[in-house]
Order: structure tokens, then C-alpha cells, then sequence
């Protein structure tokens, strides 16, 4: 971190928030305060439901629980700060804080993005390999994919701050976003950054390009499979695999928008920081507890061995 201050006359960065009005930001921070806390509760209730359900101890939920662990970690690494920020005058975060910001983000982002790939792969062999499916997910499998989920996520993210941390900061210092964005933090940088920002939009724009891609084939694949093959069972997996399908949507619609159109909206960026800072982590457990049975089945047991023990005491 001395390499940053000696590189840099910039100590800190200043956030311009969604908003100057005082009314406005204490709304917001009582709609951010309430939206994080359902996150927290929400992605946590999933995790513990999997890990001590054994009715949910298959590869399905094992990456559905890590999709929460993930969707936690994502939006913690700026959400707290900017819901603290909404009472303060001055939104300001230090240089180290920034980089540190903007390598969890896209460490956890592309973690996430790896993982939904994991997700969909494990439903087209549950769907179009039903008898193969044991064999071929098997614990070593699921463990293997969790790490390249990480291993990815970490390279991902340090192929694009290995070049952002070294950036000169000698001037402008106004970041108009809620936390520290990378395409516009690079922007600041008193050096011409334009191959790295090609770069950004590369690492960024086309890997969820291309993830989205391969996931829309993967789906179309299998929703013909389903089609094939009319029953119950078919029903079941046509209500999970729709689930999947509205998750990847939201995650990769908006990130493939804004980064086939980069740097030429900020309205457009703060839509995006607020989305997968708040909106995506909130959704994912809404999508997968309330369109699956069998999840909602094991929180009211989880609910009631609880509320047994409690009494029991």
C-alpha cells in the first residue's frame, strides 16, 4: 500500500452519492438499511437451511448455499459504507479503501458469475443425463467447481488491479458513483489510460458476454429437453430451471448493457452500483425460496426444530 501513496498525491477519493438533498439521503439510507438487512437474513437462511437440512444435501443446493455465501460477501464489501455515508456531509474513502473496494467486488462478481456457470451445468446433467447424474456430480466434482469459482473470481479481478493499482492519482478526485466504480476510478488517473480501459471492457464486457451466451444455449438446451419430455418430473424441473434462468437474466443483462456502451453514462453507473450492490443479492433468495418447494419446506422445518428447542429450554 506505500507503492500507492508514493505513486499518488491522491489520499483519498470524494463519492458523490446518488444524492445532495438531505431529505432524499436519509430515505435512501432507511430503504438501503432495510433492503441490506433482508440480504444479510436471507442469503444466511439459505446457507444454514442447506448445510443443516438433510433433505438438502445435493449438488443443486450445495451451489445454490455458495451463490448465497457469495451474493453476502458481494454486497457487503460496499453496502455498509454506503449506507453509513447517507448521513454524512463529506462521502469520502481513502485510496487503499477504494482498491480494496473495487478488488472484492470484482473478485466476489466474478466468483458469482463462475458459479451460476457451475449452476447451469449441473442442471443440463440432471436434466438431459438423469441416470448418469450421481455419478458425474459427485463430491469431487462439486468441490472442483467451487474452486475454479474462486480461482476465477481472483483472476479476474487481479488481471485487471494489477494495472489499476500502479495508476498515478495526482488530480481530479471526485468519484461520481456510491462506492469506488473501476471504470471510473481509472478515469482520474493523471496518465493516459485508454489501453486499460480496453482492457477493463475485455476482462468485463465480453467475459459476461460470453458466460451469458454459453448460459443461453446451455437453457435452450435443456427447456427442449423438457419439452421433449412431458411429465410431473418435467414440471418440477421446468419451475428450478426457470429460477436459474431469471437469476443469470438479471445478473448478466444489465453488466453485457453497460459494458457494450462504456464510459458515457453515469446515471447509467449508478444504476448499476445500486443494482448489484443491493438489488441481485436481495433477489436471488427471493427467486430460489419462493419458487422452490423444497427450500421452503426445509426453513419452516429448520423454523420449527427451533422454535422446539426454545421451548424445550
Amino acid at each position: 500500500m506505500d507503492l500507492l501513496n508514493n505513486r499518488s498525491s491522491v489520499s483519498e477519493f470524494i463519492l458523490l452519492g446518488l444524492s445532495s438533498s438531505q431529505e432524499i439521503q436519509i430515505f435512501l439510507f432507511a430503504i438501503f438499511f432495510i433492503v441490506y438487512v433482508a440480504i444479510v437474513v436471507g442469503n444466511l437462511i439459505i446457507v444454514i437451511s442447506v448445510i443443516f437440512d438433510n433433505h438438502l444435501h445435493s449438488p443443486m443446493y450445495f451451489f445454490l448455499a455458495n451463490l448465497s455465501f457469495f451474493d453476502l460477501c458481494l454486497s457487503s464489501v460496499a453496502t455498509p459504507k454506503v449506507i453509513a455515508d447517507f448521513l454524512r456531509k463529506r462521502k469520502t474513502i481513502s485510496l487503499q479503501g477504494c482498491m480494496a473496494q473495487m478488488f472484492f467486488m470484482h473478485f466476489f462478481g466474478g466468483g458469482e458469475m463462475s458459479l451460476l456457470i457451475a449452476m447451469a451445468i449441473d442442471r443440463y446433467v440432471a436434466i438431459c443425463k438423469p441416470l448418469h447424474y450421481k455419478t458425474i456430480m459427485s463430491c469431487r466434482v462439486l468441490i472442483l467447481f467451487l474452486l475454479l469459482s474462486w480461482a476465477i473470481g481472483f483472476i479476474h479481478t487481479t488481471s485487471q488491479m494489477v494495472f489499476t493499482v500502479g495508476l498515478p492519482f495526482c488530480g481530479p478526485n471526485i468519484v461520481d458513483s456510491i462506492f469506488c466504480d473501476l471504470p471510473l476510478v481509472i478515469k482520474l488517473a493523471c496518465t493516459e489510460t485508454y489501453i486499460l480501459e480496453l482492457l477493463v471492457i475485455a476482462n468485463s464486457g465480453l467475459l459476461s458476454l460470453i458466460c451469458f451466451i454459453l448460459l443461453l444455449i446451455s437453457y435452450v438446451v435443456m427447456l427442449v429437453t423438457i419439452w421433449q419430455h412431458s411429465s410431473s418430473a418435467s414440471s418440477k424441473a421446468m419451475s428450478t430451471l426457470s429460477a436459474h434462468i431469471t437469476v443469470v437474466t438479471l445478473f448478466f443483462g444489465p453488466s453485457t448493457f453497460i459494458y457494450a456502451f462504456p464510459f458515457n453514462s453515469y446515471s447509467v453507473d449508478k444504476f448499476l452500483s445500486v443494482f448489484y450492490s443491493i438489488i441481485t443479492p436481495l433477489l436471488n433468495p427471493v427467486i430460489y425460496t419462493l419458487r422452490n418447494q423444497e427450500m421452503k419446506a426445509a426453513i419452516k422445518r429448520l423454523n420449527s426444530k427451533h422454535t422446539g428447542s426454545w421451548f424445550t429450554h
